[in-house]
Parts: C-alpha cells; structure tokens; sequence
C-alpha cells in the first residue's frame, strides 16, 4: 500500500508540471493569434488600447474550452513517455501496476479538470462572450471614446471636426490645432490654435474645447461678410453624440448557459430555428467535456513507444486528434443548427466512433501481448521520411551534377 501511495505522488508530479504548461502555453498561443487582430481593429476605431486587454480577457474562457482537454492529454501523455523511456513503466508494471492502476492519478486530474471545463463551457463561456461582443459593439459606436489621430481628420459629434497635429498627457493638451463645426442652421466656424484642451463640464453629453492663441473666422447666413478673430483663450462647447445601449443577453444562443440552452429547448414556444440552434450548442458543449473522460486513454496509448525507440510521433498525434475531434464536433454542431441533421447523428455518432478508436488503441497496448497501437503509425512514418530523404538526396545530387557541369573549368 505505502509503495503504490509512492508511485501516486510519483504520478502526481509528474503528470502536473506538463499540464499546467500546456494549458497556460495553447492558452496564450491562442490569445496571440487573436492579439493582433484586435490590435488593428481598435487602432482603426479610434478606441483606447486598454479595450484590447479587456477583450482578450474575455476571450480566455473560449480557448480555455480547448486548452483544458488538450493540457490533461498532453500532461499524461508527457509524464507516461518518461516513465517508459526510463524504464520505470516496467518496473511498475513487473510488481503488478496494470495501466488501469497507474491511470488513478490522472483521472483523479481529470474529474477536477472536468467539473472545470463544464463550468467554463457551460457558465463562464456564454457571460464572455455577451461581454466580448459588448466591448465590440461600444467600441464601433464610440461608447468606449475615439481617440483623436495625430494628422488626421477626426468627427467628434456630427458638427465638429478637428485635426492636431501633436499631442501630450494621452491626448488631454493638443498642438497645431485645426477645427470646423458646421451646423444645418447655417453656422460655421473654422479656427486655428497653438494649443487645445479638452475640459469637463457639469452636462455629462458636452464637453468643453479651450483654444490658446489662435484665429477664428465665424460665418453665418445674416452675416454679410465673415468675421475674423483673434483671441488668447476661447472656450467651445462639443455636444457628445448619442451612443445607443447595447442588446440584452441571450440573442445568440452562444450567450445562454446550460440551463437557458435546456429551458430553451424544452420550452413549446421557442421558433423552430431557435430551437435548432440551441439543441444543436446545448449536444455541442456537453460532448466537449464528456470526450475528456476518454482523453487519459488516448494519452497512454499515444505515449508508450515501441522498444528502442525514442520517436515523439505519439505527442504531434495526440495534440491533431484533439484539435480534430474539437473541430469535428464543432461542423456537427454547425451542420445539426441549420437543419441538415440531428445533433444525435452529426454529433453523437462520431462521438462513439472517437470513443470507440481510442479505446481500441488502450485496449491494444494494455491488454494485448505485444500490443503497440503506434508502432504502425510509426513504420509509416518511417518509410514516409525515408521516401523523402532519397528524393532530396537524388535532387540535391542532380543540381551538383548540373552546377558541375555548367560551371567553366579554369
């Protein structure tokens, strides 16, 4: 008992490391990806970049969705090869640790990491992505506040539009400043300034634009002639457009939970392409964290090489099928929203058959005398490099031939 207790804790460290890694690192390579994008959507809308924070932090509960599942398979898959490469999985396995008993501590990682996934997907998920969308929205509207471009024309209101053409402490003193406000009851207004300033006033839909030093040239239809003025200070009231509210939550059936997903479904009066698409999301999400019950299966089976071999096939094939079976679950959800079939035949049945192929390959490395179920991936791949390596070699071979032969001799 104190040695398979050992051997746990044993498990334990080693499964943990790789997890925790995994997970924070396929997070952040897919925020990443996702940054620049983001980036250059809010530098294009004018917006303050502290938005871009605020939404990534929105979008982690989606990639976590993926990131979960994928650090519990490779952390097991990591800590499994070690243990074979060393020889300590035979060691274990000659004083009577069968896989079933050396898979307790992943599961046990796996039960947490579970109950997680399902309230990210189920809860966390569908609150992020309504705040996300919001951000978005309030972004393209102005909520969030247009930043003023340096040497550019920018609208503030529907009267106004100023140009500067430098600025300090985040935009609050402007120089080289040129404005023009031009109103449907014949205003006009054009003045130039050394200085800007951007003041509050009591009235939270206007604020207050200070001149220092500069011209103004004011026109209007009883005015004969324009008039020109010079001035040291002028204040100039900016009427703050109106920003519409945002929509409530719920609209897209990404932004309902498990319980309004069910509701939905259940409920007689849902319109029937509603209904589809929240049946369709609801089978989705709960086969997302269901499949993780299977995946320390699949990451001991990928994780035992043949003898005398060192071969990292097993980590570049776990990570594609767990990328895979995301992305096959996701055109089964896609496919079942818009009619062409039911969630229990685009998404269920190839659930089984993921199932099914994973435990064929534990039961042949666990059960079978011999058993090895990436030893023929591994000959194919070998025989593929092979291939490769001659047609490289023959080419490389070929192009001296032709450089030798074209080249003068001296």
């Amino acid at each position: 008992m104190r040695l398979a207790n050992s051997i746990d804790f044993y498990i334990a460290r080693k499964v943990f490391v790789p997890l925790v890694a995994t997970l924070v690192l396929a997070a952040m390579l897919l925020l990443l990806e996702k940054m620049l994008g983001l980036f250059d959507f809010v530098v294009t809308e004018g917006g303050p970049l502290s938005v871009v924070f605020r939404m990534l932090a929105n979008l982690i509960p989606e990639y976590a969705g993926l990131a979960v599942p994928l650090g519990l398979m490779m952390g097991t898959l990591l800590a499994f090869r070690n243990l074979a490469l060393s020889s300590e999985l035979d060691a274990m396995r000659s004083v009577g640790l069968g896989y079933g008993r050396l898979l307790r501590v992943p599961f046990v990682f796996m039960a947490a990491l579970m109950a997680l996934n399902f309230t990210i997907v189920g809860f966390i998920q569908p609150r992020a992505e309504y705040e996300y969308q919001r951000l978005e929205f309030e972004l393209r509207s102005g909520a969030l506040g247009a930043s003023i471009q340096v040497g550019e024309f920018t609208k503030l209101g529907e009267d106004l539009t100023l140009r500067v053409e430098d600025s300090e402490n985040g935009g609050r003193k402007l120089h080289g400043v040129f404005l023009r406000v031009e109103t449907s009851a014949g205003l006009k207004v054009t003045a130039t300034a050394d200085e800007g300033q951007f003041l509050r006033t009591d009235d939270p839909d206007v604020i207050l634009l200070r001149l220092i030093n500069g011209r103004l040239v004011h026109e209007e239809r009883d005015f004969a002639v324009p008039r020109v003025l010079s001035f040291a200070t002028h204040d100039l009231p900016v009427n703050l457009p109106a920003v519409e509210a945002f929509r409530a939550r719920g609209v897209s059936e990404e932004e309902l939970n498990f319980v309004e997903l069910f509701k939905a479904n259940a409920d007689a009066t849902t319109p029937e392409e509603t209904r589809l698409k929240t049946e369709a999301n609801f089978h989705y999400r709960l086969a997302e964290v269901l499949i993780m019950f299977f995946l320390p299966f699949l990451a001991v089976a990928l994780a035992v090489p043949p003898k005398r071999s060192t071969s990292g096939l097993g980590m570049f094939v776990g990570v594609v099928f767990v990328v895979a079976v995301h992305k096959l679950f996701q055109y089964g959800e896609r496919t079942s929203a818009i009619g062409i079939g039911s969630p229990y035949l685009t998404i269920w049945v190839p659930f089984v058959i993921v199932i099914a192929v994973i435990m064929w390959m534990y039961w042949t490395l666990a059960h079978k005398p011999g058993g090895q179920p990436i030893g023929a991936l591994e000959r194919v791949f070998a025989k593929l490099a092979k291939t490769v390596s001659k047609l490289t070699g023959a080419e490389r071979r070929k192009n001296k031939r032709i450089l030798a032969a074209t080249t003068p001799a001296e």
